[in-house]
Formats: structure tokens, C-alpha cells, sequence
């Protein structure tokens, strides 16, 4: 996990160069500016918290009576920072009371942010997915979905299908996770023979997002370590 602490006012910016799970830590009046580097990513928020946790994160400068509350926390940290950051390629929130409300008066707050950035494909019906990581990394599957879930998406292929929404295959997920998860690369297709047919008559489509993760992870000591 990497921590990030900027304690002054301006911009924060984090860059996804980094395939695990990312903590931002941005001060009150601050903000936080999370965008993801790599064509196709977006963010995926799964916490946040405006408010105090410890005495000596973002207490540069401050008396301690503005650090003495530890057990300060905004219930709706993580509902606001979902809903403005969720699905987008990059996001910027600022870190105060006006956005979270005040959990804490008098103490001096900070926010903290916990995402990732996954990559999303979409592939027509009779097509095939191709997932891909860089050198030395592999493959991890959070979400699959082979059926519909608009009118819209994929629509212009087959104009003798029907374009209804439809319940998506349920194997969808076990089905690319057992073909892909810990490969470099994988081709997938986006098919009744693969995944079933879900609706029959309906044009559908394979939706799959996933992270790529290093195989190895770096230890405190510098060493290589087998994840």
C-alpha cells in the first residue's frame, strides 16, 4: 500500500503508475486530485474519511488543541467521495466542512482516500476480449458480465436483433476468472458457447473490469518477494 501526505494547500495529485491499492491523504482546505494514468482506467473508491484519526498526521503548525480528537469521523466520507469520483478517469474533491460537514469542531481534519484503478472492456457479441498487462505483471478479474444492460451499447452490429435489457449470464465472473486470473494476457469470447445465453433473441455483450498486479512485491528491505 502506498501513503501519500501533503499537508499544505493546493493540489493533490495521484497517478496510477502503481498497479495495488492507493491511500491518499489530503488536509483540510486541500484537494484531492486522483487520476489515473493509463488509456481505459477509471477509479474505484473503496473508502474514505474526513476527519482525525491519529495526533500527528496534517499537525504541522497547529496547536495541539486542534489534534487532541482522534475518534473523529464523517459517516458520508466515503458515500460523497463514491458518487463525485466513482467510473471517472479523474477526480478532484476538496477536503472541507463544506463538502463533508464539520464531525469534529474545533479539530483540525484531513481526508483520507482509499481507491484503485481498474481497467473496463466492453466486447460485442461473436468478438473477443483481449485483457493485457504490462511486463511482470498478471491479470485479476473484479467484475463480468455477459448479457445487456442498456439499448445502446453495441447496438449497430446486428440490426436484426432485439436490444431489450436482459439478465446477465451468472457464470459470467467464475467463467473469467478461471480463464484469466494470473495470466499476463488472456482472450476471451464474448459468446452463448462461453458463457450461455442468458436471452435468447437479445444482442449482448461481455463487460469485464480488472487491475493488473505486479507479481512481485518489494519488501522494506529492497528485496524481491513473491506475492
Amino acid at each position: 500500500i502506498l501513503a501519500v501526505q501533503l499537508c499544505w494547500i493546493g493540489y493533490f495529485l495521484l497517478v496510477c503508475l502503481f498497479i495495488f491499492e492507493l491511500i491518499c491523504l489530503k488536509c483540510k482546505h486541500g484537494y484531492s486530485l486522483m487520476s489515473p494514468s493509463g488509456e481505459g482506467q477509471v477509479l474505484v473508491i473503496h473508502g474514505a474519511n474526513y476527519g482525525r484519526r491519529d495526533k500527528t498526521t496534517c499537525s504541522a503548525g497547529r496547536p495541539a488543541s486542534q489534534l487532541q480528537v482522534v475518534q473523529c469521523s464523517s459517516q458520508t466520507s466515503t458515500n460523497v467521495v463514491a458518487e463525485s469520483c466513482n467510473g471517472k478517469n479523474s477526480c478532484t474533491i476538496s477536503a472541507s466542512n463544506s463538502v463533508f460537514g464539520d464531525p469534529c469542531v474545533g479539530t483540525y481534519k484531513y481526508l483520507e482516500v482509499d481507491y484503485t484503478c481498474q481497467f473496463q472492456t466492453v466486447t460485442c457479441e461473436e468478438s473477443e476480449a483481449n485483457l493485457q498487462c504490462g511486463k511482470g505483471q498478471i491479470l485479476v478479474i473484479h467484475r463480468a458480465d455477459y448479457g445487456r444492460h442498456d439499448q445502446t451499447t453495441c447496438s449497430n452490429l446486428q440490426p436484426h436483433c432485439r436490444y431489450a435489457v436482459c439478465q446477465t449470464s451468472a457464470d459470467s465472473l467464475f467463467i473469467s476468472i478461471q480463464s484469466c486470473n494470473g495470466k499476463n494476457s488472456c482472450n476471451i469470447s464474448a459468446s452463448n458457447s462461453v458463457f450461455g445465453n442468458p436471452c435468447f433473441g437479445t444482442s449482448k455483450y461481455l463487460e469485464v473490469d480488472y487491475t493488473c498486479q505486479c507479481k512481485y512485491l518489494i519488501t522494506e528491505e529492497n528485496k524481491y518477494k513473491k506475492s
